[in-house]
């Protein structure tokens, strides 16, 4: 059964730091793309960061400029969203998802073929 599981996410002062995680099961994850996106109420959904687990390529949502960083531990299957500088606007549910194919889920944003995980609430207060 394939699965991504979230967690780290929490309320925190604005200019606070949280770690993410998103673990993965039933799947080659050294195969794979691993993205972070993000959607606040009323809003559309936004991409955070990704990685190419295979070759770690990783590229980040404009809106970041240096706050967020995403690793991995292979050994582990999990994929990290660091993320400081935390602002009020940074709050929302932040969900991970899974392709194979790079470009597809992360330039083309096509997230029927990719497989999510449930979300974490993030909430930064001011």
């Amino acid at each position: 059964e394939v699965r991504l599981v979230e967690s780290g996410g929490g309320l925190v002062q604005a200019g606070g730091s949280l770690r993410l995680s998103c673990a993965a099961s039933g799947f080659s994850f050294d195969e794979y793309t691993i993205a972070w996106f993000r959607q606040a109420p009323g809003k559309e959904r936004e991409k955070v960061a990704c990685m190419t687990i295979s070759n770690r390529s990783i590229y980040y949502g404009d809106f970041v400029k240096g706050r967020f960083t995403i690793s991995s531990n292979n050994a582990k299957n999990t994929v990290y969203l660091q993320m400081n500088s935390l602002q009020p606007e940074d709050t929302a549910v932040y969900y991970c998802a899974a392709d194979k194919q790079s470009f597809r889920l992360w330039v083309l944003e096509v997230v029927t073929d990719a497989y999510w995980g449930p979300g974490t609430q993030v909430t930064v207060s001011s």
